[in-house]
């Protein structure tokens, strides 16, 4: 049975606090009512279902648990998340999953502007849309969007990749579509099913660097 902290009797240091020493390994979280930082900086493997919408930098630092807000999140959720899984049944605001190392971040719905910012490894599915400067700055890991994705799409991208299913406002600088073969195909496969969707990889494009910034050139001086 889930361990039950209702937030509107405790605050959220002591919802933090008592998921760092985890005596329970299943938790249920009542009237977040939009809180800030809730379910943050777990290091176990626990269970922790939200259930209401929460503010800031929900699930951030994540290591190991899966996390599940059953309403929207606001800004930075699963930010610098390594491991487990964060879902958000909603919404999510701007910067989702940002600077993320690993795990997987699912967003039912859509997500604002710079999702994926500058991530670092971290898989991130988002079932809706995503803003502008999604994936600006992405180093390392997957991007996969179920709808469609707003102006500048991989900004000064490096080694993340981008899959998305419906168009694309805009590409960022340095930004371009690549071919779809059967091992890119293949992993967005087990990116979806570890989402639990049910869209058919085929009908994705694959975007990525074209690796034109990684280096100083001198022919650009004027530019910089």
């Amino acid at each position: 049975m889930a361990t039950l902290i209702d937030l509107a009797e405790s605050p959220v240091r002591e919802l933090n606090q008592a998921l760092h020493e985890a005596p329970s390994a299943s938790w249920r979280v009542l009237n977040p009512r939009g809180a800030h930082a809730v379910a943050c900086g777990i290091r176990d493997n626990l269970t922790v279902d939200v259930e209401g919408h929460v503010g800031y930098y929900c699930a951030g630092m994540n290591q190991h648990a899966t996390v599940t807000v059953h309403g929207n999140a606001g800004t930075g959720v699963a930010e610098n998340m390594m491991s487990g899984t964060v879902r958000v049944r909603g919404n999510a605001s701007q910067s989702a999953g940002a600077t993320g190392h690993g795990g997987l971040l699912v967003i039912d719905g859509d997500a604002s502007a710079r999702c994926g910012i500058s991530m670092k490894g971290v898989d991130i599915v988002v079932g809706g849309n995503v803003g502008h400067m999604s994936a600006f700055m992405g180093q390392a890991g997957r991007l996969v969007v179920c709808g469609d994705a707003g102006e500048a799409l991989g900004d000064s991208l490096y080694e993340a990749r981008i899959y998305v299913r419906g168009t694309v406002k805009s590409l960022g600088a340095d930004c371009v579509e690549k071919e779809m073969r059967a091992e890119h195909l293949a992993e967005l496969a087990e990116l979806l099913k570890a989402a639990e969707r049910d869209e058919d990889p085929a009908g994705f494009r694959r975007y990525g660097s074209a690796r034109q910034l990684y280096h100083f050139k001198v022919d650009n001086t004027a530019a910089y």
